[in-house]
């Protein structure tokens, strides 16, 4: 929080705006099922969710959706065929050379498990949230096919 008689930049006022929106729950979310269970080691979860890989195709919709995911609200890369992209957080060209598909795996389902004063959400992580709509509590925003979809996407942008 800012002190009293301070402004905070743009850029903050603009990153706390969209981690409310995404909070409150503006994001469709999953079908409700059950959690998976995993692992935290150190900074990444190597297992994935489903048991088997994900379809890297359909994780570049899940990207690409302004409406679902909104990665890029924040997120910028190299989607040429979407002119609206974030520059909020890190850029995701060549994520998939500075991130092990246990790292992106980890900062998808519990960013904050990394940096507890990060503005992304925790798109797999239903308890211990804040100010959730009602209507989205106990859900997940990505269903853990979709995580490992979205993983599997990450891991191919290998061009910084």
């Amino acid at each position: 929080m800012p002190t009293p008689g301070s402004n905070p930049s743009p850029r903050k006022r603009l990153a706390k705006r969209i981690a409310a929106a995404l909070l409150a729950g503006l994001l469709a979310c999953g079908a409700g099922e059950a959690l998976v269970p995993y692992r935290v080691i150190g900074d990444r979860i190597d297992a994935s969710l489903t048991g088997r890989p994900g379809d890297p195709t359909r994780g570049r919709a899940i990207v690409l959706d302004l409406h679902g995911s909104t990665c890029l609200l924040c997120h910028g890369g190299p989607f040429p065929e979407q002119p609206f992209q974030g520059s909020v957080g890190p850029s995701l060209a060549g994520v998939g050379l500075r991130l092990s598909e246990g790292q992106l795996r980890l900062r998808l389902v519990d960013a904050a498990a990394v940096n507890p004063e990060t503005i992304m959400p925790s798109f797999y992580r239903v308890t211990g949230l804040t100010r959730v709509a009602r209507a989205y509590e106990g859900r997940p925003v990505l269903e853990a096919d979709q995580i490992e979809d979205v993983v599997a996407f990450l891991s191919t942008l290998r061009t910084p």
